[in-house]
């Protein structure tokens, strides 16, 4: 089986996780909420998939392991985009982050294929579970296993712009994954999120395999 950071994993319940501390009351209301967690940029364990579990605030996130064979659905930020999730959601017309969806996703089809919302927007779609705010930043994931040219990288960030809320889009590379906002400066060392921590590296770097 394959995951990948950002992926939704949904369970059964808070049983399901494997953890070295104990579950603190948010985390419990949160999976009584909506029983989806996270996909954590970690090693994978035996049979054992890193997870991240979310709660009301950036503050509240709690980090364990679901085995394999308790994961009941996988839900990718791409098969977001496949099924237009956000024209069916009840708050379209009032969080600013999910109208922005129609003009990210027709840029970005010029650019990758595979793309999909993350953070709050993401699991709102995914769960059906309230998680966007009107204030909410637009979280996007963009696939890029070769080499993203700079002048379509900068040609990239400055027709995301256009939309009014922010959107922090994370370029994932086979080596991990990197701010479009700092690679399209063009600029070296680079922070490189990578499954061992973060990473500073040259941009010509970034690819290498």
């Amino acid at each position: 089986m394959e995951f990948h950071p950002h992926d939704l994993l949904k369970l059964k319940g808070e049983e399901d996780l494997i953890c070295d501390s104990p579950l603190q009351d948010w985390v419990k209301e949160s999976l009584s909420r909506a029983p989806f967690v996270v996909v954590r940029r970690a090693p994978l364990m035996k049979k054992l998939v890193p997870v991240g579990v979310r709660g009301e605030s950036r503050s509240e996130r709690f980090a364990a392991f679901i085995p394999y064979d308790k994961i009941l659905e996988t839900i990718t930020p791409e098969q977001l985009v496949e099924k237009t999730s956000w024209e069916q959601n009840e708050r379209f017309h009032f969080i600013d982050a999910l109208q922005s969806l129609p003009h990210v996703s027709k840029t970005l089809s010029r650019f990758s294929e595979n793309w999909g919302p993350t953070g709050s927007v993401g699991f709102e779609l995914a769960s059906n579970v309230y998680t966007a705010k009107p204030t909410s930043d637009l979280d996007l994931v963009v696939r890029t296993p070769s080499l993203l040219p700079m002048e379509l990288a900068v040609d990239l960030k400055t027709q995301i712009s256009k939309v009014k809320v922010r959107v922090d889009v994370q370029l994932e590379t086979p080596n991990g994954a990197i701010a479009l906002d700092e690679y399209s400066n063009g600029k070296s060392p680079v922070l490189l999120r990578t499954e061992n921590g973060p990473q500073l590296v040259k941009i010509q770097e970034i690819w290498n395999t």
